[in-house]
This record gives structure tokens, C-alpha cells and sequence, in this order.
């Protein structure tokens, strides 16, 4: 079995500190508690580790005192709780523990955001650091692999994405019952659980809908029409597919030009192993008519993987304007824009007129497999 070193371990044993919460968030099997394995193997002081789906754990916790907690913790010095999205108030009993055991470390895990982030809010603003897992980086198997072996493996990567267990699998079938399981968990344990959101069907068709859709402007009141279902309903499925870190939305970029489409988005898979399920197609890229759209999901999400381990805030969006110009990925840093265009063949295109016209000063650039590790 090979271990990928993870790029978040440095900067989140640099992070850890009394007085602070460290909160590891990601999807389902991206390979958190693996990570938090890694990290605990540093402290040979002594760690406390809990598992917030066990009972025995929630109901250890329920007891909101300072003297409980210390002698919980007792002489370690690192207290971690994986998956404490299951843990009633888990926001309240990090507080009370960062303000009163001086000396104590804790890092929490989670794989869905919109339960964290509810359950946390107020206690402990101001106390914790968040750091998102991906699934694997290129950076990462970079660590592991050559030059040569990257290129080699670039279709693979685009077929079956990028998810830790994958890459242990040795055949191609294994890989997609792996997925075509792993997206059942995704839709099962981390949404259908919710209060209101019961139809497994529609969020599977959902899920469909954008995979034919990467790269394209997205219609909510379309989606629903071809769903049955409200525009308002469609809106609120794709914000929990955000939250369980199934899918992002990029917005369209706008300075207000008449003739730019700004009120539209765009959405992409975090894993095009995962975006391959829901269009029941696993066939190498060569034999693809949807090589384009993939090459684009694939390499965004790389680039997203790449600017959030360097810490490297930005905006991003999308551009069109009416008359069918556009850009598939915009970068605003720093005052400055830098425009991309993902092409899986071409490694030269003319920059739209009327983007040249209005952005004289941005960078424009192809993203092709001849120079796209530069990039992500």
C-alpha cells in the first residue's frame, strides 16, 4: 500500500497550538483520518482520540465541565475528534476547553461542512483555523512519481479521479464499484440524513444534469422543469452538494460591461472520478466526445487543490458575454487578472476580442497537457 504524503500536514502541525481549534474538513474518504494518524504519530506526549460517531463518545462529551474535561484529557497534549459533526454542541466544549487547559491541542475532523460550521459559529469565533483536504493533489502524487510516470498516468487520472483509495486498486472494474459506491455515500450518509432531504432519485438525476453540464451556464429553472421539482429546491440540493464537497460554483466575471453575462454560474466536480459516475462513462479520453468538458473540470479542480495548499487567496469566475465570447476561468489577485482557456488539443487559441478590448492588462494563457503541471 502507498502512502501519499498530504501537503496540509506541515501547515497544520505548524497551526497547532493552545487557545486554537484546528478543524480538518473534507469529503468522505479524502483521507482525513489518515492524516490525523500521521499527525498523532508526532506527539509522543500523548494524544486522546475520539470518534464523534460513536456513542460512547457523544455521550462522554455531553457533560459540559471544565473539571470533566480535564480529567478527560488528563497528561496528553493533543485532544482530536474525528468526525465531530456528530457531536451535540461541539462548538461550546472547545471553547470551554481552548480557554481553560492551557497546555491542550485540538484538532477536529469533519466531513460536512454546513453541520460544523452551524454548530461552531459564535463559540469559536476568533479561535479556530480551517483547513480543507482534497482528494489527492498532483502535487502529491508528485512526491511519489517521476516525470514520465505522471504523464503516463494522465488518463487515468482524468478517468477515475483522484480519491487515496482509488490509487490502491490495481484494475480498472475495482475502481468503478469503488466510486459508484463511494458516490452512493455521499448522497446516503451525508445529505439523505437531513431533515426535508429524502429523494435519493432526484438527487442522483441531479447530479447527472451537471455532470453533462461542465463548462456550460446552469439554468436552475430549467433544472427543475427537467426534475420536477422548484427552482428554489434546485438552488438549496446544489448548495448541500457544495457542503459535502461534492461540487463548486463559479460565478461569471463582470465589470459591468453591457454586454457581459455576470448573473449566470457554472459547476464543477471537486473529482472527475466522481463526475464519471453520474454519466455512467469511463472510456479513455481518446475515445471521448466529452474529453473537452473533462479536461476542464480536471485541471480546474487541480488548480483549486493548488492555490488553497499555498494558502493563495483569489477570486475566480468565468466569462461571456451574449454574442458567445468567453473564457473558461478567470483569476483576480492582487488588482491584477489572469485569463485561461483548458483545451485538450489545441495549445494555441486568440484571446476573445472583446476580452482584449475591455482587459488589455490581464495575462491570458492555454492550459493543455503539454504545460499543465506548471499550472495546478
Amino acid at each position: 500500500m502507498v502512502y501519499y504524503t498530504r501537503i496540509l500536514e506541515k501547515s497544520i502541525l505548524k497551526s497547532l497550538q493552545p487557545g486554537k481549534v484546528i478543524l480538518l474538513v473534507g469529503a468522505r474518504r479524502v483521507g482525513k483520518t489518515v492524516l490525523i494518524q500521521k499527525i498523532i504519530d508526532q506527539f509522543p506526549s500523548g494524544c486522546l482520540l475520539l470518534n464523534g460517531e460513536d456513542y460512547d463518545t457523544q455521550l462522554l462529551l455531553e457533560k459540559k465541565s471544565i473539571a470533566h474535561y480535564k480529567t478527560l484529557i488528563g497528561t496528553n497534549s493533543l485532544f482530536v475528534i474525528d468526525e465531530a459533526q456528530k457531536i451535540k454542541n461541539i462548538g461550546q466544549i472547545c471553547k470551554l476547553i481552548v480557554d481553560h487547559l492551557d497546555d491542550v491541542k485540538v484538532l477536529l475532523t469533519g466531513s460536512s461542512a454546513f453541520d460544523l460550521q452551524n454548530q461552531f459559529g459564535e463559540p469559536l469565533t476568533g479561535r479556530k483555523i480551517t483547513f480543507q483536504l482534497y482528494p489527492l493533489s498532483q502535487a502529491e502524487f508528485s512526491i511519489e512519481e517521476n516525470l514520465l510516470e505522471t504523464r503516463s498516468r494522465l488518463d487515468e487520472k482524468i478517468m477515475f479521479g483522484h480519491y487515496p483509495e482509488v490509487w490502491q486498486l490495481d484494475n480498472s472494474q475495482s475502481r468503478i464499484v469503488y466510486l459508484k459506491e463511494l458516490a452512493e455515500d455521499y448522497l446516503l450518509k451525508d445529505i439523505l440524513m437531513y431533515d426535508g432531504i429524502r429523494n435519493a432519485g432526484k438527487l442522483r438525476n441531479l447530479l447527472r444534469l451537471i455532470a453533462f453540464q461542465i463548462g456550460k451556464d446552469v439554468s436552475y429553472q430549467e433544472l427543475g422543469k427537467q426534475l420536477g421539482m422548484s427552482k428554489n429546491t434546485v438552488e438549496k440540493y446544489l448548495d448541500l452538494l457544495t457542503k459535502v464537497f461534492v461540487l463548486f460554483k463559479v460565478e461569471g466575471f463582470s465589470r459591468n460591461l453591457r454586454k457581459e453575462i455576470s448573473k449566470s454560474s457554472r459547476w464543477y466536480f471537486y473529482d472527475t472520478g466522481i463526475r464519471n459516475v453520474f454519466t455512467a462513462n469511463f472510456s479513455a479520453p481518446h475515445m471521448r466526445q466529452d474529453i473537452g468538458e473533462l479536461w476542464e473540470n480536471y485541471v480546474i479542480s487541480e488548480r483549486l487543490k493548488k492555490m488553497s495548499y499555498d494558502q493563495n487567496h483569489f477570486n475566480y469566475y468565468f466569462w461571456r458575454t451574449y454574442d458567445q465570447q468567453e473564457i473558461d476561468w478567470i483569476e483576480e489577485q492582487h488588482g491584477h487578472l489572469h485569463a485561461y482557456e483548458m483545451k485538450w488539443g489545441q495549445q494555441w487559441v486568440r484571446p476573445p476580442g472583446a476580452w482584449q478590448k475591455a482587459y488589455s492588462d490581464a495575462t491570458f494563457q492555454v492550459i493543455h497537457p503539454e504545460n499543465y503541471l506548471d499550472w495546478i
